[in-house]
């Protein structure tokens, strides 16, 4: 075989690792694999042999068939045509492979992920002129991608030099050269309006970027509680059916980010049928069409090949990555990191790697942190901010959080929502627990909500969660020995604490007033409960009975708030706080007259 043809043949097969004899190839190269043309990717190099990756099924291929060298490793095409698409986990085009093939993906088929004849209007950038100098990741011009999105044509991040020529505002398909450079080499290059990345390679930025800004999700137990700053990372662990998709709907639908992507690796089928019908259905609230137009969804169930599944993270953080290098805020969310430890896990396995806890291979740590370790808010080559915010689902077996995939997210996150399956079949949603969860940005969350929101955000937050706290101790009490056991302050507590459950935290996604709620609607809720806490409080010292106040119609009227009064009536909000505090101060001057007449 001469090494400059690149070709080569298979000779063991074992599952999705094949064993091929292909003289030149490099590591991390993709290649061809057999008749069917299947592609995979070189991870190990034993000699003249190769150990390939297949990110499809291999049966059927045999020992003997032939492979060939594709001079490039596993990349993803950048450019216009991204938002709005559903693509697998090797970033082929569903929607065009449904049309060519219908319902099930042929083995080996080949289809480029954007679409070659779409015509986009491309209007370049005043500064860039012919004999200009150009740096790596400059904007050359921009092309509307959507309503909302101007999609930024940038250089690559590899290419740098002097432009040479550049093309006028006009009509372009994506193979059309827009532009041509010189790079330092002394060559010349086209420039088109696409590039391609490898995904496993991390796209360079200038610094990172440590301005604070929160990512409102307009869920009150996630913003107000466990906030997440834009660029954080998150996990969202949970039991089957606590509630993980509807908090990611939440999130894709309400978050103040410029771009969603949504990564299904590994979840069920019926799942992620779901979500591929409902968020083309979905508006985006602030401009009232298809929420599609600002998401992309890369869609890898559980029945796809078990390679695949690994590679869909580092495909959506690679599209995530060029959108935050365009300036724009990304959310990332990736259902479930699990499914992607397990295809980890799997290939460890058939190559004969020492498992270690639950028979993950000894660098799933490091893996993960990897993964996680490229979200981020930086400073891009061109000088624009952009974040890219990763929340990353875990599932679980058994709901136990102690097993090695939640516990090792756990240790690398900065966010961290648990879900819970009783306050799931309490019916209580979202179902994040108060006391597992946690938020690593409190203090610097902290100097938002307080310029932008109130000045006492911090400490209203800390005197709620003390409060739930405290319930979680006395409702011990109440099990073992019964509410009698308790004092009519403790009494008071409960109800505090309901109260706080019941109108901030409980939240319905149906409710059309409820489903998302501002930072200022949720900080006056949460003031409303703890006012009406501490003014039963003081009128329980001064003798009031408890039962008393909790008959009071103000409590049910309370929980109700939330429902009845939507983002933008904050001013019925703070009247009817108004209207609570004088009914406590009736309280007091009728328990008042009642002391001196029984005198």
């Amino acid at each position: 075989m001469n090494e400059n043809t690149g070709r080569g043949i298979i000779r063991e097969i074992n599952g999705p690792i094949v064993t091929i004899r292909l003289p030149g190839v490099r590591s991390g190269e993709q290649v061809r694999i057999g008749e069917m043309g299947l592609v995979g990717e070189a991870i190990a190099l034993i000699g003249e042999d190769a150990v390939v990756q297949v990110y499809e099924s291999t049966e059927g291929v045999r020992p003997g068939e032939p492979v060939e060298r594709l001079g490039w490793p596993l990349s993803v095409e950048l450019g216009p045509g991204l938002l709005g698409g559903i693509f697998d986990g090797v970033q082929r085009p569903l929607e065009e492979i449904y049309l060519n093939s219908g319902d099930h993906i042929p083995r080996g088929v080949v289809l480029p992920a954007l679409n070659r004849e779409k015509i986009w209007h491309f209007v370049p950038s005043p500064e860039c002129t012919s004999g200009s100098e150009l740096a790596a990741g400059a904007v050359l011009g921009s092309v509307r991608e959507t309503e909302r999105i101007e999609h930024r044509i940038l250089l690559p991040p590899e290419r740098h030099g002097t432009l040479l020529e550049l093309a006028p505002e006009g009509d372009y398909r994506l193979e059309d050269p827009i532009g041509r450079i010189r790079g330092a080499d002394g060559r010349s290059h086209k420039l088109k309006l696409y590039h391609r990345w490898p995904v496993r390679n991390p796209r360079p930025y200038r610094r990172r970027d440590n301005s604070i800004v929160p990512l409102i999700t307009g869920q009150r137990i996630i913003d107000t509680f466990f906030p997440l700053i834009k660029g954080g990372k998150a996990a969202v662990p949970g039991p089957f059916g606590a509630g993980k998709t509807v908090v990611q709907h939440q999130i894709a639908r309400w978050s103040n980010a410029d771009i969603v992507i949504f990564v299904g690796c590994g979840e069920r089928g019926n799942e992620l049928a779901d979500v591929l019908e409902t968020f083309p259905q979905l508006l985006d609230p602030l401009t009232g069409r298809s929420l599609m137009e600002r998401t992309l969804l890369v869609a890898n169930t559980s029945n796809m090949p078990v390679v695949a599944r690994e590679a869909s993270i580092y495909v959506g953080l690679t599209m995530a990555e060029y959108y935050r290098d365009q300036g724009y805020d990304v959310v990332m969310l990736a259902d479930s990191t699990s499914r992607w430890a397990e295809a980890l896990r799997e290939v460890s396995g058939r190559l004969g790697q020492m498992p270690v806890e639950d028979g993950y291979p000894a660098y799933l740590a490091s893996r993960l942190a990897a993964v996680y370790e490229r979200a981020g808010r930086v400073e891009t080559q061109s000088g624009d901010k952009g974040s890219v915010t990763l929340i990353g689902t875990v599932s679980p077996p058994g709901g136990d959080f102690s097993e090695p995939v939640t516990a090792h997210t756990k240790e690398i996150i900065q966010t961290y929502w648990a879900l819970s399956k009783e306050l799931a079949d309490a019916r209580h949603y979202p179902a994040i627990d108060w006391v597992s969860s946690f938020s690593g940005h409190i203090g610097v969350a902290a100097e938002w909500w307080h310029e932008k929101v109130g000045k006492k955000w911090e400490q209203r937050r800390a005197k709620a969660l003390a409060l739930l706290s405290r319930d979680a101790e006395l409702s011990r009490i109440v099990n073992l020995v019964g509410p009698e056991a308790l004092s009519g302050a403790q009494r008071w507590e409960l109800e505090g604490a309901a109260l706080i459950k019941e109108g901030v935290l409980q939240q319905s996604a149906l409710d059309p007033i409820d489903t998302f709620s501002s930072p200022e609607k949720q900080y006056l809720l949460l003031k409303m409960m703890l006012t009406i806490y501490q003014k039963g409080a003081d009128l329980i010292e001064l003798g009031v009975p408890v039962q008393e106040l909790r008959e009071l119609p103000m409590l049910d009227k309370a929980k109700r708030a939330k429902q009845l009064f939507n983002s933008e009536q904050t001013e019925k909000l703070i009247e009817l706080n108004e209207e609570f505090i004088q009914e406590f101060e009736d309280v007091r001057i009728e328990y008042a007259k009642f002391k001196e007449h029984g005198k």
